[in-house]
Formats: structure tokens, sequence, C-alpha cells
């Protein structure tokens, strides 16, 4: 029974299944990421400079809006490993960075070249064309992919994200003042 005084619209019950499936097989879609970074630590310069991204959704029904949602996923995951980051108010605990003049996005400048790669294995099991959801797998793994890439070029293991040029540069000392 609810408990606010809210008006109730409706409610749904109910089960779902997907024809065809068989609990022998798994029927995710998957998909690896490798990237480059780079690293200039004269002036503290990091952005990623390359990312392959290996997709398996079955059958590909239409390549160019696959593609392009994988890159779209990228750019997401550049984004999360390297920009966004919500900063709340310690007052009250609300976000005070809640528009796009304060919240950092990336940009085109900041997008690495992208080289996408779609594995054209149906899946028939699931069902008849052999197609599975290609949704958001693209942004699935890239986050940490990019922390791995900056560990590999700087030799810091970043854990949390995003990842910053103070949290790489935290143990060089500080310049003296005269």
């Amino acid at each position: 029974m609810p408990t606010s005084s809210a008006p109730r619209y409706g409610s749904a019950d109910g089960e779902a299944h997907t024809e065809g499936a068989d609990a022998q097989y798994s029927y995710r879609s998957f998909g690896a990421h490798f990237v480059e970074v780079r690293w200039d630590p004269g002036i503290s310069h990091l952005r990623v400079a390359r990312v392959v991204s290996a997709i398996d959704v079955g059958r590909v029904i239409n390549e160019t809006t696959a593609r392009n949602q994988v890159e779209g996923a990228i750019v997401m995951g550049v984004g999360m490993g390297l920009f966004e980051a919500t900063e709340y108010d310690a007052r009250n605990g609300r976000p005070v960075n809640n528009d796009y003049a304060e919240y950092v996005v990336p940009v085109h400048a900041d997008q690495p070249e992208v080289d996408v790669i779609l594995l054209d294995y149906p899946d028939t099991r699931f069902n008849e064309y052999g197609a599975r959801g290609i949704g958001e797998i693209g942004i699935t793994g890239l986050a940490a992919a990019v922390a791995n890439a900056v560990y590999h070029a700087t030799g810091k293991r970043i854990r949390e994200l995003p990842i910053t040029l103070d949290k790489l540069m935290d143990d060089v000392p500080e310049a003296r003042t005269a």
C-alpha cells in the first residue's frame, strides 16, 4: 500500500521471456577497448590519442548507426575517465556544477582517433536475425582502459575518476618562492 497521498495511476506486474533464449547459452554483447594516451610531464599534458574498440553484437543490421553508437559511447567513456565529476555543496549536499557552464565534458578537440571494429557474427540461437543489443556496450570498460593506459604511460595507478592532472602530480614538490 502506498505511503504517500500522491495518486497512483497504475501498476505493472508480470514476467518477460526472450523467445529462443536457452539457459545453456549467454546472449550478451561484449567488447574490448584498447586506449593509447599521450603524457608530457614537462608541461603536464595528458590526452587520449587513440581508441580501438572491438565489439561483438551478433549480426550488425546497420553498420553506420552501430558504429556511430559505439563512437558516441567512446566519447562518453573518455569524458568519464578524464573530465566529468559532480561536485557537491558540503552545506546542503546539492550539486554545485549542475549545468554545462560548470560541468566539464569532452569537446571535439578532446576526441582521439577512433577505430571501431564490429564483429559481424550472427547469433541465430538468440533470434532469427542473429542481432543482439548494442546499447551502451561501447562505454563498458572504457574508463578503466583509459586508467590502464595512464598507468602504462605515467607509472601512476589512479583509482578515482576522473583522472586529473592534480592526481598525476600529487607527489611533485611544490615550487619554491623566493
